[in-house]
């Protein structure tokens, strides 16, 4: 699968550390013969892929959508519709299918947030779906609160 994880508070922090397990997670997903894409609302963002050395885990970097999500896909040059996102932003999630995450802020010990997307992709690599909350499947309409 092309698996598209977002950046800002979703693996980078806004003290600029990794979320726990981030590295983990890219190893993994790749060793499952995933491909992992970083995209971002900011644009491509190289300068963290550099300083964190993300380099040998990703397929591509891009500018991600914030609106009108697949309809933009083309204007930001972003060659396929992604397979599974993994974001905090809880539309994008909805509009391609994947996993919504609470935003990450600040390195937390106990934040297990990468374990629990890969428990995830796992189950819909072998079934096309999850039980779990956070899961969210293509095109789902997002309650009203």
């Amino acid at each position: 699968m092309k698996i598209f994880f977002d950046c800002d508070y979703t693996i980078l922090g806004l003290d600029d550390t990794l979320r726990p397990g981030t590295l983990e997670i890219f190893q993994r997903l790749k060793d499952d013969s995933h491909e992992v894409f970083l995209w971002s609302g900011m644009g491509e963002r190289w300068e963290v892929v550099e300083k964190h050395k993300l380099e040998k885990f990703l397929s591509g970097v891009y500018a991600k959508p914030t609106n009108h999500f697949h309809e933009k896909l083309a204007e930001l040059k972003v060659p396929f519709e992604p397979d599974f996102v993994i974001d905090d932003y809880p539309e994008i999630v909805a509009a391609f299918g994947g996993v919504w995450v609470p935003p990450y802020f600040f390195k937390r010990a106990s934040d297990q947030e990468m374990e629990r997307v890969y428990r995830i992709v796992s189950d819909f690599a072998a079934s096309g779906t999850s039980p779990d909350k956070q899961y969210r499947a293509k095109g789902t309409v997002l309650p009203l609160f």
